[in-house]
């Protein structure tokens, strides 16, 4: 078993609370060995009878099993459909954001008494309680998890999600909500909840405890790289071990959007030699230019450590947020390839073929 290790995190509105980790334990690999035919046959040759055996084989030759760089033994995916949710119950939500934060932010946990086997990276989906507005049960959305495998009490008996409270004017001035985030967003302690997945595995962290992994986050894109996070600096495992650099990029409006900042903090100071963080708060910094200070704007300031880091095969960039994210990010590495004579578009290609690019947008 692992040593057990505690985190005193912030969360606002909630009293801080010490975590415990354990130990996951991963099963070995299952090794097929097929049979194949011996055939003999008789052939004259000159006065003498002679036995020939030959091998044949009457299958196909089997295709080499790639080996995935990602931590995906025993991964497991839709467990939980909507038509048959696992139904845990609310045990904490607090908002995160402040008073003055455009939109609100809500952190939650829910019970799932080790029903909802999930690795960091993946998503649940949530069914919102009622009906649409032709009498059927509302269709699930799905949302990033936010907890590591153990969850924020240690014990791998609950998830954890980071939503943000959706509201917005129609076309005809008339004020809209979101079903299922103001639905999760309004859910008291104690509240039922339906759940479903886990699914995903583009997401999945790298196999290697020595990698460099540079995670770009927007607003509630934040959620998977704080599972990430979690199991890197507060926990402790017998099977994994962070030795790499975690480097974290988060934009958000403004510094009262800023997501699970004294969380980051705290693992920066714990690590200071493996874990790296810059913000982007576009409403209020800006860089030498005058220009607002968008996580594009911020990656530009180190696009040479990027780009160099980028050309390493044990370098793994995740991306999670809004869409419109990946566009600048690309414009900054097209003109640092096109110096060195590469095409961006098809190196890009490789990353992700090398699971070393990963996206996750909305």
């Amino acid at each position: 078993m692992a040593a057990a290790v505690s985190a005193a995190v912030s969360l606002p509105s909630s009293k801080s609370t010490s975590f415990s980790s354990r130990a996951s334990i991963i099963s070995t690999d299952k090794i097929n060995f097929n049979k194949v035919p011996l055939y003999y046959r008789n052939v004259s040759g000159g006065s003498r009878l002679v036995s020939i055996r030959a091998q044949v084989t009457t299958e196909a030759p089997a295709k080499v099993e790639k080996i995935s760089k990602k931590q995906d033994e025993g991964v497991i995916v839709n467990k939980f459909r909507p038509k048959e949710p696992y139904v845990g119950r609310c045990l904490l939500n607090t908002k995160i954001t402040g008073d003055d934060a455009p939109g609100e932010t809500w952190h939650m946990v829910f019970s799932t008494e080790g029903e909802v086997p999930y690795r960091e990276g993946q998503s649940i989906g949530v069914i919102a309680d009622g009906v649409d507005a032709n009498g059927k049960p509302h269709k699930l959305r799905l949302y990033s998890i936010a907890s590591s495998a153990l969850g924020d009490f240690g014990d791998s008996k609950t998830v954890s999600l980071c939503v943000k409270r959706l509201v917005y004017t129609n076309d005809k001035g008339e004020e809209v909500k979101g079903v299922c985030s103001n639905f999760l967003c309004d859910l008291k302690p104690g509240a039922e909840v339906k759940i479903t997945g886990p699914v995903g595995k583009e997401m999945l962290m790298p196999k290697d405890p020595n990698a460099t992994v540079i995670m770009l986050a927007t607003g509630t894109g934040i959620a998977p790289f704080r599972s990430f996070l979690w199991k890197m600096f507060f926990e402790k495992h017998e099977d994994y071990k962070f030795n790499g650099t975690a480097w974290l990029f988060l934009g958000v409006p403004t510094s009262s959007s800023l997501l699970y900042k004294e969380e980051f903090e705290k693992m920066k100071e714990k690590a200071p030699e493996n874990f790296r963080l810059d913000f982007a708060v576009s409403r209020e910094q800006t860089n030498e230019k005058g220009e607002k200070m968008y996580i594009q704007t911020r990656m530009a300031q180190y696009a040479e450590e990027l780009w160099t880091l980028l050309q390493k095969d044990n370098t793994f960039i995740y991306m999670c947020g809004l869409k419109g994210m990946e566009q600048g990010i690309d414009e900054i590495m097209s003109a640092l390839a096109e110096r060195d004579g590469i095409v961006w578009a098809d190196y890009k290609k490789q990353l992700k073929k090398a699971e070393q690019w990963n996206v996750e947008v909305y």
